[in-house]
């Protein structure tokens, strides 16, 4: 990692960046980051660096604080940075295309994601988008067991159709879903094996509408 000298010169490197080129001075980097200068100069006489104001920092600007830390040049931190998403992963969590799924464990991990790829599935906000596993082989070909799928938890509205995840009292399921007047729904799997099934108004619970899969090439 680097020294704090080094790490408060490359914060007046991006404030820099950001006033035109215009020279930086320790007052100018203090009061960016929220400290009295006199605290400022403390801090790198002591070497000590203040981690919660400079998160903050790079919060507001976009900048992954690891990449900071260490010898990047300014201007790919912040295009490197803007490129991606991080969206919560629930490895543990498996939605069933196949006859429910038993999920006891919570756990969650941050994987990036392209933003083009999200854009391009119509994310509008990557806050809602959290992915999930796919068990079984109802939803074929469609939805594949092992596969991974996005998932939009701000977009509920099974009137337009679609593919969405279900919670039932048997479990989570991950199917197509036809609104019917009377307030239940169709859930279709796209395997015509599997016969079309009716839940009756009340019994399910939409988690969201899958956007998109990331899937293994097999063979």
């Amino acid at each position: 990692m680097r020294s704090v000298n080094e790490i408060f010169d490359t914060l007046k490197d991006i404030l820099s960046n950001e006033v035109g080129e215009k020279r930086v001075y320790d007052k100018d980097l203090a009061k960016a980051l929220g400290i009295h200068h006199m605290t400022l100069a403390t801090m790198k006489k002591r070497g000590k660096i203040p981690y919660d104001k400079i998160l903050d920092f790079c919060a507001k600007r976009k900048i992954s604080i690891n990449w900071l830390l260490y010898d990047q040049v300014v201007d790919s931190i912040r295009d490197e940075t803007e490129k991606f998403a991080r969206i919560r992963y629930f490895s543990d969590i498996y939605a069933s295309a196949g006859g429910g799924a038993e999920n006891d464990k919570v756990q969650s991990e941050f994987i990036a994601v392209d933003m083009k790829i999200l854009e391009h599935l119509g994310a509008c906000n990557t806050k809602n988008i959290e992915a999930i596993n796919v068990i079984g082989e109802s939803m074929e070909p469609t939805l594949k067991d092992g596969n991974v799928v996005f998932v939009d938890k701000n977009d509920k509205n099974i009137k337009k159709g679609g593919v969405f995840v279900l919670l039932t009292q048997n479990g989570l399921f991950i199917k197509r879903v036809l609104y019917r007047v009377d307030g239940s729904c169709d859930i279709i799997s796209d395997n015509p094996v599997y016969p079309t099934e009716n839940i009756p108004q009340g019994s399910f619970e939409i988690v969201g509408k899958v956007i998109g899969v990331i899937s293994r090439l097999i063979g």
